[in-house]
This record gives C-alpha cells, sequence and structure tokens, in this order.
C-alpha cells in the first residue's frame, strides 16, 4: 500500500481563545482530483491517537478508494497539544468540529471509535443543528461506530464508581484507574464526568439522517455489547446495521476485525455513492 501512502505532515489547528487555547494536530490525506467519495473521518477513543491501527487502515482504504481522510489527536492526547486532564467531550467535540470546518468538506462519513462513536453521535447533532441558509458544515453520509461508547460517563462510570473512587473525585477532582492498554492509569476528571451529563445522546431520538453500521464485539470488557443494543433503541429514525462480532474485544483491531470495519464504511461510501 506504500505507493498510495503520501509522506503525510501533520498540520496544526488553534482551537479556543486566551487560555483555552490549544494546539490540535491533524492528518489530512488529499482526495485524487474529480474524486467525488465524500471524506472519511476518523474520531479516536479515549487516550487513543490518529496513529492507532483502525486509523492506518482507514486511512488506507481513503488511498485505495482516491477519497480524502481526515484524522485528528483530541487536546492532551498524540501530537496535539493542551492537558489530558482538562478534557471533556465537549472540549474534545470542539477541536473536531473545528478541524471538519476547517478542511470544509462537502460530504462526511464519520468514523468513530469507543468515545469517539459518542462525539461521532455529538457532530451529527451540531452539523444538523447548524443547517440553514448556509450550512456551517459539511453533509453527512453516514456513520461507522466501532464499540461505540456514547454517555459512557454517566452510563458505565457513575453508577459503578467505589466509595474510594467517589471520595477521591470529591477531594483530588479526579480518580485514576488502572488500564489494559497502557502502564499509566486511565484518569477521569469531575470535569469530564459532569460534562458528560450535558452531552448525553441516550436520553430521547437521536435522529442522524444517514445510514449507521455498528460494530461491536460480544467480549468487550470495557463496553457492554448491551450498550449497542441500547444506542440502537435510540436511532429508530435512522438505517441502522448492527454487527455482533462474538469474540470480539473493545479494540476490535485484529486482522479479522479490520476487515469487518473497512467493509462497513465500503457499504456506507456505496449508499452514498448510489443516492
Amino acid at each position: 500500500m506504500s505507493d498510495q501512502m503520501p509522506n503525510l505532515q501533520p498540520q496544526f489547528l488553534t482551537v479556543g481563545e486566551g487560555e483555552a487555547a490549544r494546539e490540535i494536530a491533524m492528518l489530512v490525506r488529499p482526495a485524487q482530483a474529480g474524486n467525488n467519495v465524500p471524506t472519511l473521518v476518523w474520531l479516536s477513543g479515549y487516550r487513543s491517537d490518529m496513529s492507532g491501527t483502525k486509523a492506518l487502515e482507514l486511512d488506507g482504504l481513503a488511498g485505495e478508494v482516491g477519497t480524502a481522510c481526515i484524522r485528528l489527536d483530541y487536546s492532551g492526547h498524540g501530537l496535539s497539544g493542551g492537558s489530558f486532564r482538562d478534557g471533556t467531550i465537549s472540549r474534545w467535540l470542539e477541536e473536531a468540529l473545528t478541524v471538519i470546518r476547517h478542511v470544509a468538506p462537502d460530504r462526511v462519513i464519520l468514523v468513530g471509535s469507543s468515545m469517539g462513536g459518542w462525539i461521532a453521535l455529538r457532530l451529527a447533532q451540531e452539523l444538523a443543528r447548524q443547517e440553514g441558509p448556509k450550512p456551517a458544515g459539511p453533509k453527512l453520509e453516514g456513520m461507522v461506530l466501532i464499540a461505540p461508547a456514547p454517555d459512557f460517563t454517566s452510563e458505565l462510570i457513575e453508577p459503578n464508581l467505589t466509595a474510594k473512587e467517589r471520595k477521591s473525585l470529591a477531594e483530588r477532582g479526579y480518580f485514576e484507574e488502572r488500564s489494559q492498554y497502557s502502564p499509566e492509569p486511565d484518569i477521569y476528571t469531575r470535569a469530564l464526568i459532569e460534562d458528560g451529563r450535558k452531552n448525553r445522546v441516550l436520553d430521547g431520538m437521536i435522529e442522524t439522517g444517514c445510514p449507521v453500521h455498528i460494530l461491536q464485539g460480544m467480549k468487550d470488557p470495557d463496553v457492554p455489547h448491551a450498550h449497542a443494543m441500547k444506542l440502537v433503541e435510540h436511532l429508530p429514525a435512522d438505517d441502522v446495521v448492527l454487527t455482533f462480532i462474538r469474540d470480539g474485544d473493545h479494540r476490535l483491531s485484529r486482522p479479522s476485525d479490520i476487515a469487518l470495519i473497512l467493509g462497513a464504511v465500503k457499504g456506507i461510501i456505496r449508499t452514498s455513492m448510489a443516492g
């Protein structure tokens, strides 16, 4: 695939003003001339970045089909500036929205992993809200959500907090949890949890206005597969496909998982081109 991988250099975009300003890193693969396939947008999970396996595979697919691909690192992640502890869903959503507006594609397919699935659903709401005489964002052509974790702060973290974790949140403003994926512990702040409540999407009907394909491992220790079922219930107006991967974990990064993810993206591309 090397001939299709241009030497992409990160570009940096300042998001926010004053003390809230941070430099957001993005990798933007340009579309081949004359290509009108929707731009693919990668949205990483919590503590993941744009150079992970799935992100690279999506970029490779964009190269194969000749379309553009946008990847970014949220503040406090990867190559971006800003402190991880300042991170909230609202802040990371603002960064994703600003990057998409800056690159300004006409049409996009959002591909979100874990927390990136939550950000994708919030992006759909924000893009729909901005449509008026002059849309301030691209048309959403489809979504692929990989082990999506919408509302994970209120649905998966808050109900399971231990007394010790509650005490740490109250006294220190955060608690730590051992990570399966990194030697560094996962940090969950009070700001993240409080802001999560303001960004809930599972509290009513979600209208994305586009086809949605959800892929969920049934052996996922982080996001139970019942969470994916719950999400489907909140998408009654959309064309939703839910694929369960019986032995799939949370990362879904094995070659067989990647093949299913890329197949889902290709399916959404086909639908968008036929429409």
